[in-house]
């Protein structure tokens, strides 16, 4: 398996560098494949319009790469929405897609509705709390999309400071992630970021993959990914240097619990119950527990739902 890996990384694994951008637009020329752009966000009010503003200058108007922008509102209560549109993103709020199924709380639901709402035969994930952003993000990952036609998912890699530590960001990948993919999954050691959120795949796999509605949804992709369509279809890109807002010891406890989850699930399907977690906090002079349900449910594979199929044939 080792041997694998290592083969893998020196196929599969590239640099930003390795394909300038005039080489990925006359691939996507030569191609003609279309590239949807999607921003999950919930109260990104501070970071979401630089980012629509920067890849909509350097990928849409500079160079023709990116068709469209579109930033998923999964229910802000800041001004994240009007400073998407200001920057031009298209807005959708998560609830007016496919409302006859109700909406659950989750980054891995606002990407499975965004499949309805945007047309890229490449869809390209990014999040939207990043600072000092570069759309080498988008360009980076998309590149292998477009040149390699064995290609069909791409994530990206990159350092992770946590303040002015460097590389000590990804603390949930390095405690809970790293040690799963190696154990259960080891053809997936070689990922630097397994649990990245930025990362672009062909909408023919999307649609066939189910969606874990929250932060289980990288790892369950990249999982049900490999038995889909093998290691070789599978790529990452170092794209730099990654800076984001850092959430607390007990938010990153609750993300560790869902991924953890979300491992079970896909080793044990049907022998499971369902799980909660229980955390404390001092309140004056003593501890008091606050229990968390952990997210279970899963959305269905796109091609499955009716509404995406006759979008398809309209």
């Amino acid at each position: 398996m080792l041997e694998e890996v290592e083969r893998w990384l020196s196929e599969r694994s590239w640099s930003v560098t390795d394909r300038p951008l005039h080489q990925v637009l006359a691939a996507k020329r030569a191609t003609g494949r279309t590239v949807s752009v999607v921003l999950p966000a919930l109260n990104e009010e501070a970071t979401v319009g630089d980012i629509v503003a920067v890849i909509r200058r350097d990928l849409m108007l500079r160079v023709p790469l990116v068709d469209e922008v579109v930033v998923i509102d999964s229910g802000s209560t800041d001004r994240t929405a009007e400073a998407a549109a200001a920057a031009g993103a298209t807005v959708v709020h998560r609830d007016a897609i496919l409302p006859r199924i109700p909406a659950v709380p989750g980054k891995g639901e606002v990407l499975w509705r965004s499949l309805l709402v945007t047309r890229g035969d490449i869809v390209c994930f990014v999040d939207a709390d990043l600072r000092e952003f570069s759309s080498d993000f988008v360009s980076g990952i998309v590149g292998p999309l477009l040149t390699e036609p064995g290609v069909q998912l791409v994530k990206a890699m990159y350092d992770r400071p946590l303040g002015t530590a460097a590389g000590q960001g990804g603390r949930v990948t390095e405690l809970m992630a790293r040690p799963l993919l190696n154990m259960h999954w080891p053809q997936l050691a070689g990922f630097v970021q397994p649990l990245g959120g930025e990362y672009a795949a062909r909408r023919s796999l999307l649609e066939r993959l189910p969606f874990p509605v929250g932060y289980g949804v990288e790892l369950g992709m990249l999982v049900d990914a490999l038995h889909l369509v093998g290691l070789d279809a599978l790529a990452q890109v170092d794209v730099g240097v990654r800076l984001h807002r850092h959430q607390d010891g007990q938010a990153l406890g609750r993300m560790a619990a869902t991924i953890y989850r979300t491992a079970q699930l896909r080793l044990a399907r049907g022998h499971l119950v369902r799980p909660a977690l229980t955390q404390f906090e001092r309140a004056g002079g003593a501890f008091e527990p606050r229990t968390y349900a952990v997210d279970t449910e899963e959305r269905p594979p796109m091609a499955e739902i009716a509404e995406y199929r006759a979008r398809r044939v309209a």
